[in-house]
């Protein structure tokens, strides 16, 4: 609401005012204010389960669905020598395509790494990991 007084003119001796207001819990409108201000962040979409577990052996785990727009990690860790590259594939997993930007490959591990990996737009994508240990076992997690 406006701290300032509006004067009213002729010829009509009225005014229209206009209210936003939003529900508030119980069904009714609640309006407008700075004690109940419009919500201006949008809450993140619940995260998904993590695709984690550990390996000694070459495989492809997956698949890992992220949630639109929210940074995905990755953690690996243990006692290994190898290759893990995170693939992406938008047919269930029948075709995995490695992550690139700019044509380089991208999120491609020969040791242990904490970071974010990848942020998904397209509903339909799901990220998968290709391990592929010479020694040791891989401890991995995909989450966001």
């Amino acid at each position: 609401m406006s701290p300032h007084r509006v004067p009213i003119e002729a010829p009509g001796g009225f005014a229209p005012v206009m209210a936003i207001g939003q529900e508030d819990g119980a069904g009714k409108i609640a309006l407008v204010s700075n004690a109940a201000p419009l919500p201006t962040v949008s809450l993140a979409p619940a995260a998904p389960s993590p695709l984690e577990g550990s390996t000694g052996i070459s495989t492809v785990v997956g698949p890992f669905v992220p949630a639109a727009l929210a940074p995905v990690y990755l953690t690996l860790s243990g006692d290994w020598q190898g290759l893990i590259r995170v693939m992406r594939s938008t047919d269930g997993g029948t075709t995995l395509h490695p992550l690139t930007i700019g044509g380089v490959s991208w999120a491609a591990y020969t040791g242990n790494a904490c970071e974010p990996v990848w942020a998904e737009s397209d509903s339909s994508a799901a990220l998968y990991l290709e391990l592929a240990p010479r020694s040791g076992t891989i401890i991995y997690r995909v989450s966001q």
